[in-house]
């Protein structure tokens, strides 16, 4: 199948050159002439390409461009900026808004169709990685204070220890406590990579704000601060975060927390799996059951989901474990004791629990909890994972 061009400019007959120009290099073609008709016809017929003048009547290119960028149907499309404009900030400004490439006017034929076939084909390289992306791992607590954070923090530090070298995120906004768990100070990366516009937001931005434990162990930390949680990001910049760090690492665990609204839901559905931590006492298990209904109804609980208690405290009053599966209407897959001393000595440390006393009952607890999941990951993956 031929690839489709789509090709943006006011002016009739530079449509129609360029046009004719790529077609007897067997490109299927596609026109618009305003800004507006080139949002709606990428978005409707995906082009494998788009071609894009600068001065048009009703928006410029440039904000045509951070459009597309900003849009998750259509920001994967590679865009070449083809414009009269020849100044070196003009240039430096259709980078700026996302493009791949940038022609000035005129151009000879064989550069155009050299830099459309150059263009092309790395397209094609990187939607053959995407296609290997890593897994997320989502953990969710039924409230707040279920020990949701510590499930995700040493999940993510067991599978350090297996050499997979993960990246451990917390979107708790404001409510942050897994930086002040692992010692790290600097916690203000999750708030500073969802204020930024989603076509700013690449794996070399990312990594500019992971905080890097002793150990190795990558994160991007939100804070404590109140404040932070007043951040209204926009989904594009939590979607393409999400992305992006598909690509930084094989498995990326994030810290959900309690919070549920239609953002955090669709955050959600990005999940490859999700663990829903509760803990074994009425209040716990009945807002738990509640959370799940939520996340069947997202189709993210057949298969998806994993519910695992923790006891925080040593208690006779608990609920029994195939009353709590009877009350979810799930198998459990983890219980995990309680070991308020130890989770202790560990923040204190600024340690991970599993790598802070790896022989503990909790440390082995998490570590079969981990290789569960795994085996999970891989049977739906076929035998292999995808990355």
């Amino acid at each position: 199948m031929s690839e489709k061009i789509l090709i943006v400019d006011d002016d009739i007959d530079s449509l129609k050159l360029i046009g004719l120009m790529l077609q007897r290099h067997g490109y299927e073609i596609m026109a618009a002439n305003a800004g507006n008709q080139a949002l709606s016809k990428a978005a409707s017929d995906r082009p494998d390409l788009i071609i894009l003048d600068v001065m048009m009547p009703d928006m410029d290119g440039y904000e045509v461009c951070r459009r597309l960028r900003a849009n998750t149907e259509t920001r994967g499309i590679p865009i070449i900026m083809f414009t009269a404009k020849t100044l070196v900030d003009d240039k430096v400004a259709g980078f700026e808004a996302g493009a791949d490439d940038y022609l000035t006017k005129p151009t000879h034929p064989a550069e155009l169709a050299s830099r459309v076939k150059a263009i092309l084909a790395r397209s094609a390289t990187q939607r053959r990685r995407d296609t290997r992306k890593g897994i997320t791992i989502g953990v969710v607590g039924a409230k707040g204070g279920v020990g949701a954070t510590t499930i995700a923090l040493n999940m993510a530090a067991s599978m350090f220890l297996t050499a997979d070298n993960p990246i451990v995120a917390d979107f708790r906004l404001g409510a942050g406590s897994m930086g002040l768990s692992l010692g790290l100070e600097r916690s203000l990366g999750m708030a500073t990579i969802l204020g930024k516009p989603a076509n700013e937001i690449r794996p070399n931005i990312i990594e500019r704000e992971l905080a890097v434990h002793p150990s190795g162990l990558r994160s991007l930390l939100s804070s404590p601060r109140p404040r932070e949680a007043q951040l209204k990001y926009p989904i594009e910049s939590a979607l393409t975060l999400i992305a992006a760090l598909r690509t930084m690492a094989r498995y990326t665990i994030f810290d959900l927390g309690s919070r549920f609204d239609d953002s955090m839901s669709r955050i959600q559905r990005e999940m490859d799996q999700l663990i829903l931590v509760v803990e074994p006492f009425d209040v716990s298990l009945k807002m738990g059951r509640e959370m799940m209904q939520e996340l069947e109804a997202g189709s993210l609980g057949s298969g998806r989901t994993h519910i695992v208690v923790v006891n925080r405290t040593q208690s006779n009053a608990q609920t029994s474990w195939n009353e709590v599966e009877y009350i979810l209407g799930q198998e459990l897959r983890a219980i995990i004791s309680a070991a308020p001393e130890l989770a202790y000595q560990a923040a204190k440390a600024g340690t991970p629990i599993v790598m802070y006393q790896p022989g503990a009952i909790v440390s082995n607890q998490i570590v079969k909890l981990t290789e569960d999941v795994n085996t999970r990951i891989r049977s739906l993956a076929g035998g292999e994972l995808t990355t």
